[in-house]
């Protein structure tokens, strides 16, 4: 049985023309997993974090998207870049065939929890056994311009946290503990966590949080 993974409209068009900032922690990458690891970037994009870990030692790193629109540009702006196009689940790769998955700024443009639990179940089909989660996203905010989007759109889409911006993307911001939820309840166990500051899509300043985690086994 597969699952849609379909990208919404917005990742075909107006999102697929976006200029992603949401940074690889160099330190914590290197900390967890092992230079010449084969790394899936999940929600890769146009391929930048992908390139990034090809640069970094890690030749064989492919990455994967759900929007054909984002997997044609890094196609043309990263030639020889292992990048494939993936609107459903469960991704075209044998169990374990990867020692490391990076989850960036992912869940954020996924406000579903079933779609959530999806994405991070076959994350852990994916990764061996021993191998190593990256999670980074971005946790609620305390914020004015935030608190007052969460207050105002929380009735229309179901849930806090949950907003649309002027240029039609629906995004989600998380409780800590949720996302914390979602990676040990698939079977990994934190091994780190840090939080700092980074941009946005829209030129806008937020806390994020990474997790580290490993596979059990």
């Amino acid at each position: 049985m597969t699952k849609s993974l379909d990208a919404p409209g917005y990742w075909e068009t107006t999102g697929a023309a976006k200029t992603f900032t949401h940074p690889l922690d160099r330190d914590l990458l290197a900390a967890h997993v092992p230079r010449g690891a084969r790394v899936l970037d999940f929600g890769c994009g146009y391929g930048r974090l992908t390139a990034e870990l090809v640069a970094l030692g890690h030749p064989d790193a492919h990455g994967v998207d759900t929007s054909a629109a984002l997997v044609r540009r890094g196609r043309a702006e990263h030639p020889g870049l292992s990048l494939e196009h993936c609107p459903a689940l469960p991704l075209p790769h044998a169990d374990g065939a990867f020692g490391a998955a990076l989850l960036f700024a992912v869940l954020t443009c996924v406000p579903d929890d079933a779609a959530q639990r999806a994405v991070v179940a076959e994350l852990a089909r994916l990764v061996r056994p021993g191998g190593v989660l990256y999670l980074s996203d971005v946790p609620l905010q305390n914020d004015p311009r935030n608190l007052d989007r969460y207050r105002e759109q929380a009735e229309r889409h179901g849930a806090w946290g949950v907003f649309e911006i002027p240029d039609g993307g629906v995004f989600r911001h998380h409780d800590p503990d949720h996302l914390r939820a979602l990676v040990t309840d698939h079977g990994f166990a934190i091994e780190a966590e840090r939080r700092d500051t980074v941009g946005t899509l829209d030129g806008h300043t937020v806390e994020r949080l990474q997790l580290v985690a490993r596979r059990a086994g």
